[in-house]
This record gives C-alpha cells, sequence and structure tokens, in this order.
C-alpha cells in the first residue's frame, strides 16, 4: 500500500526540491517553460506568456493540500535559482505502481541535476512512500534523458510508437523505462543515500 506524504522538501548535495510557489512564476516561465529546446520533448507546447505560466502554476498550487499530489520545484541551492520540476503521477492503487516525469531548463543540462533529483524522487518514492514500481518514458529522439533513468537503474521495457504527439504535431515513439522496489532495494543498499534530508 503507498504512503502518500504529499510533496515534502528534499534535499540533496547540490539541490532542494520544494513545492512550487505562486512567487516563482518568472522564474518557471523563464527557465523552461518558454524554453523551446525543452518544450520539443514535451507534449505542450513552450508558453508564449507569463499569464500561461501563472495559470498552470496556479493549478499546481492548489492541490499542495493533497497527500497524493506530489510536485516539486528543482531549485540550486547554491545560487536558489529555480531550474526544473520533477513529479510522480498516475497513481494505481491496485498495483501500488506509478510514474515520474521531469523537466529541466537547457541552461542547465548536462551538469548531472536531472539524474540527482530524480535518484532523490525515486528513492523517497520507494523507501518512504512504499510504491512498487516506478515507470518512466522518453522521446527516442531524446536519449539523454534515457540516460539519466538508467543512471538511477531503471531498464527499458519497449518502445511504443506514436506515444505523444508534440507540439509541433509531430508523432514522436517513446521508449519506456521503469524499475521496482524490490530491485531498486537490492541493487542500493540502505545505507547509500542521495537524500540529505526532507521534512514536511
Amino acid at each position: 500500500m503507498i504512503n502518500f506524504l504529499g510533496t515534502p522538501k528534499i534535499e540533496t548535495d547540490r539541490l532542494t526540491l520544494r513545492k512550487l510557489e505562486l512567487r516563482d512564476v518568472q522564474s518557471v516561465f523563464n527557465h523552461w517553460l518558454s524554453d523551446e529546446r525543452v518544450s520539443d520533448n514535451r507534449i505542450n507546447p513552450a508558453h508564449k506568456t507569463v499569464s500561461e505560466t501563472f495559470d498552470r502554476l496556479d493549478k499546481i498550487v492548489s492541490q499542495y493540500g493533497c497527500k497524493e499530489f506530489c510536485y516539486w520545484g528543482i531549485e540550486l541551492k547554491e545560487t536558489s535559482e529555480l531550474i526544473g520540476e520533477i513529479d510522480l503521477y498516475d497513481f494505481e492503487l491496485a498495483t501500488g505502481n506509478c510514474e515520474v516525469s521531469y523537466s529541466v531548463g537547457s541552461n542547465w543540462w548536462n551538469q548531472g541535476y536531472g539524474t540527482e533529483s530524480l535518484k532523490a524522487v525515486v528513492e523517497f518514492g520507494f523507501r518512504k512512500m512504499n510504491i512498487h514500481k516506478i515507470s518512466a518514458a522518453h522521446n527516442v529522439d531524446n536519449p539523454a534523458s534515457g540516460k539519466i533513468m538508467r543512471k538511477v537503474g531503471m531498464k527499458q521495457e519497449g518502445v511504443i510508437r506514436h506515444m505523444i504527439r508534440n507540439s509541433k504535431n509531430q508523432y514522436k515513439d517513446c521508449a519506456v523505462c521503469g524499475i521496482i522496489q524490490e530491485d531498486y532495494l537490492e541493487e542500493y543498499d540502505t545505507t547509500e543515500s542521495c537524500i540529505l534530508s526532507y521534512c514536511e
């Protein structure tokens, strides 16, 4: 059974994963939602106006009162810059399974931040929330995202043709990856943690 804990603050070596706030609107818009390079790997198009981002953020913030809602902003400890987002979603109570997705602004690609945040959320999901399996998908023409998934122990389970249609009306094949709690706990000793702390 999943132990829902909402969206507690999680700290890693370089990052703070925290709830998004309405005051973050400009950063969210500037750093990834208006970024065409990021939106190319998302279903929704890049935002053209801050008001679009405000509406999206307002919807996210309004759900933080629900324990089943797990949605973090990714913040750099050193500069307090908000550089991306990551969430657990589509929880299946019958199986204990869910999915994870993440976005990091292109200015911060290839610096390990996606891997560090995904490792923390996967660890939190398995060790604190008792999730059975976490799955994710990436466009096959975005191998960098697949590399991040493999670094946290996810294995590719197949490719779904034309799984999504992006904002440019292009169909994209997606590789589906997953990791099971039992395999994760066997791979990573209980003393091997990337989470420095977490709190409500």
